[in-house]
């Protein structure tokens, strides 16, 4: 049930974990689209923006949960390309524990907190109500989605990319049903939108738990396993935490941006939020091949293959520049017609404002792609640290253009909010790879001398 990236041609090892994890994302984001369509069609646009205008916040926290659960996993692919699965399975077991503590502070905070933010963010008075109502519920579901997100990670970490993909299938098709049943048959508004969602998560992730447990007889624990051990705890928190804040201090930038979009009114919120979500649909390219880096890089870090790093990279970025291209010719050509999945025909100057989103956004694509490439390709490493860094300049930039180009420029400068922040982080991520790269060379330099010298490893001292 496990595959070994640490041999083997890496453009096709790329592309054959790549598709099953795309397949996934491709399958997650048309569920999301369905609940938008659903949200827009039936209950309007009030209730879209609603939904919309809490997506960066609903990012905020929901990313750095994702983002949790890769780091954790980052510790386990290293051991699995090490062959050391005594210390992997010692990782996963504390990494369960860990996502129940993360899991019982960030429901609390959230749920309680979730109104001010709202407030905060201008979300203006025609839809907070309904925005709160479908943001609490989501984060009352947090410990379902870290459920997901954990066992998914460990599973692609030992080079499974195909198992998370057949459970989110089926959380997608549930999802879609229990939107139609909760919004059309008992009449829950956007709630009912958000309560599809966290029960169709939380489905998947035990059904991918217990098929975890049944099926990957690497991952059965002994009783020396599972003890709660603080230097793991460590371990997996100095990789795991960066990578969740990563997402999380981006995510701040977002937030801070969509106040800026609140500001100019909900049809801005509507056209912004629509284009957002086919945004999102044709940028699952770039999150798989950043899925499929971290478990590429932690794997051939922990085997010592590091040339294979570069080439791995090479490979990616051939292949996101090639569908870069593609995906903004789509969008130039056909987005006013995908606009309309969420639009009546009648809000022309609504899906005029989303078609031209979606054209300048789409032609920075490839900057995006090299952000996802090359960070979760740090991160696989085990230089997480670099992925905050990245965070923080993504958020500098969205935050210049909320606080200084809006004002000014509105709706144009919010087209260009995004693409600012992925070419400033490409700015530092490039660099930091090579930098990256050098340190891992020179451990590895350092251990063969000290093993030269006769001194002993309980493991390999890269991670």
């Amino acid at each position: 049930m496990t595959k070994d990236l640490t041999e083997g041609k890496p453009l096709s090892l790329i592309l054959g974990f790549s598709i099953p994890v795309l397949l996934g994302y491709v399958f997650q984001q048309f569920y999301n689209v369905v609940d938008t369509v659903i949200v827009s069609k039936i209950l309007g646009v009030e209730a879209l923006a609603a939904v919309g205008s809490t997506g960066s916040v609903n990012f905020l926290i929901i990313g750095f949960c994702m983002g949790l659960c890769s780091g954790f996993a980052i510790p386990l692919a290293q051991k699995f390309g090490a062959k050391d699965f005594r210390l992997m399975r010692q990782y996963a077991f504390n990494a369960g524990i860990l996502c129940i503590l993360f899991s019982i502070v960030l429901t609390i905070l959230t749920v309680v907190f979730c109104r001010p933010i709202l407030v905060a963010m201008q979300t203006p008075a025609d839809i907070i109500d309904r925005a709160v109502s479908y943001i609490r519920i989501i984060f009352c579901g947090i410990p379902l989605i870290i459920l997901y997100n954990m066992v998914s990670s460990i599973i692609r970490a030992l080079g499974d990319s195909k198992t998370p993909v057949y459970f989110l299938v089926l959380s997608s098709l549930l999802n879609i049903g229990l939107d139609l049943l909760f919004i059309l048959v008992f009449r829950l508004d956007v709630a009912g939108a958000a309560l599809a969602t966290i029960i169709s998560q939380g489905i998947a992730g035990l059904a991918c738990l217990i098929y975890m447990g049944k099926k990957f007889e690497i991952l059965r624990f002994t009783e020396e396993d599972k003890k709660i051990k603080g230097q793991h705890f460590k371990t997996l928190c100095n990789v795991g935490i960066p990578m969740g804040l990563q997402y999380s201090i981006t995510a701040i930038g977002s937030v801070i941006l969509q106040a800026s979009v609140n500001s100019l009114g909900s049809g801005v919120v509507a056209a912004v939020t629509a284009a957002s979500r086919i945004g999102m649909f044709f940028c699952t390219p770039f999150d798989a091949l950043g899925t499929t880096m971290a478990t590429f890089g932690g794997q051939n870090t922990g085997a010592g293959n590091f040339e294979r790093l570069k080439t791995g990279v090479r490979a990616s970025a051939l292949l996101g520049l090639i569908y870069s291209l593609i995906a903004w010719v789509i969008m130039y050509f056909f987005g006013t017609r995908l606009s309309l999945l969420f639009l009546s025909p009648e809000a022309t100057q609504i899906i005029a404002n989303a078609h031209r989103f979606l054209i300048i956004t789409s032609a920075f694509y490839f900057p995006l792609a090299l952000v996802n490439i090359v960070r979760f390709m740090i991160q696989g490493m085990g230089f997480s640290r670099f992925a905050v860094l990245s965070g923080m300049l993504e958020m500098v930039a969205r935050m210049s253009v909320a606080l200084i180009a809006v004002p000014l420029w509105g709706f144009s400068a919010v087209c260009f909010a995004s693409p600012a922040a992925w070419l400033l982080a490409d700015c530092f991520l490039i660099p930091a790879f090579f930098s990256s790269y050098r340190k891992l060379e020179n451990l590895q330099k350092q251990y063969e001398l000290q093993k030269e010298k006769g001194d002993s490893f309980s493991s390999h001292p890269l991670i």
